[in-house]
């Protein structure tokens, strides 16, 4: 069912939930295990659970003393090499109290570019929900390289969630709500909804944040809302706090309106890599 409303999300049956390096990493590794913990309570109502989680490069950095993020390609895809094994156990063994087993898809823009490969995809994808695997996905980033990034797992999220027909994607932030301005500036007031033919171009989203441990930020969380409900899925923008709320469809967050006449087919045009 697709959910045109934030309360569907509690009656959907195949949902996507993405969440960012900063929320699951470093000192903030402990969120974890009540992210796993919302994500298990509604696999037990039978909900097909895909997460498509960033964090490889933040969690392997310690293991490679470094204290910031790496500028160069080749420690980054060292990083991630690290990091992504760390991250998938970290994330098993929170959902092994749960009975959930997981499975990871790691993805290059690459791999939606072309057809053959996007098939294998969602058929392996769509093969391990039936097996009611819970989902990690994330971007390949030990392959990856610059001409051929998502960008930010943002966008790879509204992607997988064409690819896969989801009811609803939800990106978990740091911050409650998209803000019509920097949420630290005056005059910042919350978005309560985006319509899918709103024009968002008077509000001050800002440019892609790149911090100490990844990239982001409310523009690419606009862009992806915008990508997925122009294909017909549903969005959720809102705080890795309010996971649960969110996924009980609460009136939480910024709701981003899915377009009623849309198909969603996931096309090499929505990939898109032109834009890095």
């Amino acid at each position: 069912m697709t959910a045109h409303r934030r309360a569907d999300i509690a009656g959907a049956r195949r949902l996507v939930i993405k969440v960012g390096s900063s929320s699951i990493s470093g000192a903030n590794a402990h969120n974890i295990k009540p992210l796993v913990e919302a994500l298990a309570a509604v696999h037990a109502r039978g909900v097909q659970v895909v997460l498509v989680s960033s964090g490889a490069i933040a969690t392997g950095m310690p293991f490679l003393d470094l204290d910031s993020r790496p500028s160069d390609l080749a420690t980054q895809q060292a990083a991630a090499a690290v990091g992504q094994n760390v991250l998938i156990y970290r994330y098993q063994e929170a959902l092994r109290p749960f009975a959930i087993v997981a499975g990871q898809v790691l993805l290059t823009a690459g791999d939606l570019e072309n057809a053959t490969h996007r098939s294998n995809a969602r058929r392996a994808m769509e093969r391990l929900l039936g097996l009611r695997i819970l989902t990690i996905v994330n971007e390949n980033d030990t392959v990856a390289t610059h001409e051929i990034r998502f960008g930010d797992n943002d966008r790879l999220a509204a992607l997988v969630a064409q690819l896969i027909g989801a009811d609803a994607l939800v990106l978990l932030s740091d911050i409650e709500a998209l803000y019509t301005r920097p949420p630290d500036q005056p005059g910042a007031t919350p978005i309560d909804t985006v319509g899918f033919d709103d024009d968002i171009s008077a509000f001050q989203f800002g440019s892609v944040v790149v911090n100490s441990v990844g990239t982001g930020g409310a523009a690419t969380k606009a862009s992806a809302g915008r990508l997925a409900a122009a294909s017909g899925v549903g969005v959720l923008v809102t705080s890795i706090d309010l996971v649960t709320r969110a996924l009980n469809g609460e009136h939480v967050g910024t709701w981003f309106t899915p377009d009623p006449n849309a198909t969603p087919t996931l096309t090499t045009a929505s990939v898109d890599t032109t834009h890095r």
